[in-house]
């Protein structure tokens, strides 16, 4: 039983972080689909909620211990920022678990100051989205016999 709890829990701490990783992972533990996509909603919504109420707070405190001071436009801010200015708010969260991470995606929206309540929705609606395509295809993948699963 713990052993199963310490799996999940891993499963779900990969999904705060990358939400393609539970949807290959999920099916080796012997998850359903049903289980793989609440975990991947589970760790992309927790990011999301963390990172869009700590996000100015990140970026201003915690950053600068990591990063030496730059020059204001580094390669990577541009692409948010084209990203941004591209796609907007709705392209952002269609875009984040596919390209962007859920951190990379929750903070890039705080930052521009895009409001919570239609970030949440969008992000939910966009992650839901991408997590049943992946979860499925990895089992179309498996049914097939291109992926081994246990």
């Amino acid at each position: 039983m713990l052993e199963k709890v310490l799996t999940y829990l891993g499963i779900y701490l990969l999904a705060c972080l990358k939400s393609i990783l539970p949807p290959l992972l999920g099916p080796n533990v012997g998850m359903s689909p049903l289980e793989i996509i609440i975990i991947t909603m589970a760790g992309l919504m927790t990011s999301v909620v963390l990172f869009s109420f700590l996000g100015e707070k990140i970026k201003k405190n915690v950053l600068p211990i990591f990063i030496r001071k730059k020059g204001k436009f580094s390669p990577q801010s541009r692409r948010m920022v084209r990203i941004w200015t591209k796609y907007g708010i709705i392209g952002t969260c269609f875009l984040t678990p596919l390209i962007l991470s859920p951190v990379g995606g929750s903070l890039l929206v705080s930052t521009v100051g895009a409001p919570r309540k239609q970030v949440f929705f969008y992000m939910f609606i966009f992650g839901l989205f991408w997590s049943i395509v992946w979860t499925f295809s990895v089992d179309w993948l498996i049914d097939l016999g291109l992926i081994n699963s246990r």
